[in-house]
């Protein structure tokens, strides 16, 4: 009997045992509420930044309808954040022009290729890129014995951009800048300052000087650019380095080992933005002068008291 009550006991000390271990098991089970993943957004750090430093301006050389499918279909594997159409384009057939997001502007798109500003490569990882629908065309010459005169070897028409295009534009850069407070003037710049030995555009005829006038954008003083027309006309330009380092503190990838050729098309990208009435790419007294006066409103601590560059060798 007693060996009875002794077995009776074991037993119902081991069930109570399996039992408190099933339980234990089925409250260590996470719960469906459990797996939901619960952000608390009660505290920010003030320490970050958006990926977005440039704007990039483009223009597309196609009518509407080929831009759009261009920067749309995968096949061509490019793209823009905004496509902005032009009025008298046949083959645009809204009643009224209007901005066109293809890509959110946290994404990437692929609309800068290979380029460079200052020291920042794969400028995608960095922009905002901005399609104009404008029919620009530039050719280049095939013959073999045309290839090495790289200023010769092509020919461009640049239309004018229409108006009502560029007053959409203003209010998407303004809006654009008041959401990314890390583009600073400098870095608002057209496709071939970022790339100027492939690319064009957005060309001579864009209104670089009108978007500054509008509160965008790098431009210089007059007063300031005439300051340095006159010290230099006065004495001597400064040397082919030293104009290659002042290129380079603005933005313009272009050094001391760069060959003509390289300096030709900075030069002429350089000129496309900021002295377009006259872009053949050769270096004279005024875009030296309008340079230099850039430098002095954006970069002054570039330039010493004698106003000359300082060069990292300097």
């Amino acid at each position: 009997m007693k060996s009875r009550i002794i077995t009776f006991l074991l037993s119902a000390v081991l069930m109570a045992f399996s039992i408190s271990q099933a339980n234990d098991h089925e409250d260590l089970s996470p719960k469906n509420e459990d797996l939901q993943i619960k952000k608390i957004t009660n505290y920010q750090s003030e320490s970050f930044s958006t990926r977005v430093r440039f704007i990039v301006i483009h223009f597309t050389s196609l009518n509407w309808a080929d831009s759009l499918r261009v920067l749309t279909e995968e096949q061509f594997a490019v793209s823009s954040h905004y496509l902005i159409p032009e009025t008298n384009d046949a083959s645009y057939l809204n009643s009224r022009l209007g901005i066109y997001q293809l890509v959110d502007e946290k994404n990437r798109a692929w609309h800068a290729g290979k380029s460079q500003w200052e020291e920042r490569t794969n400028i995608n990882d960095q922009s905002i890129g901005i399609e104009l629908v404008n029919q620009a065309e530039c050719n280049f010459n095939t013959d073999q014995n045309m290839r090495s005169l790289y200023r010769e070897n092509y020919s461009c028409t640049f239309p004018d951009f229409d108006s009502k295009q560029i007053d959409l534009l203003i209010p998407l850069l303004k809006e654009i800048l008041s959401n990314h407070e890390e583009i600073k003037p400098t870095y608002i710049v057209g496709h071939s300052d970022i790339a100027p030995d492939r690319k064009f555009d957005p060309g001579p005829k864009f209104p670089w000087k009108f978007l500054y006038e509008n509160g965008i954008g790098a431009w210089y003083d007059d007063s300031t650019k005439d300051k340095y027309l006159r010290e230099f006309r006065k004495n001597n330009l400064p040397s082919i380095s030293e104009i290659r380092c002042a290129f380079n503190h603005y933005g313009y990838k272009i050094d001391s080992t760069s060959s003509e050729k390289d300096s030709f098309y900075v030069i002429r990208a350089f000129q496309y933005h900021f002295r377009p009435s006259n872009n053949n790419g050769s270096l004279d007294t005024e875009t030296i002068a309008i340079l230099w006066a850039l430098l002095e409103k954006y970069f002054p601590n570039v330039l010493d008291r004698n106003l000359k560059v300082i060069c990292p060798s300097d």
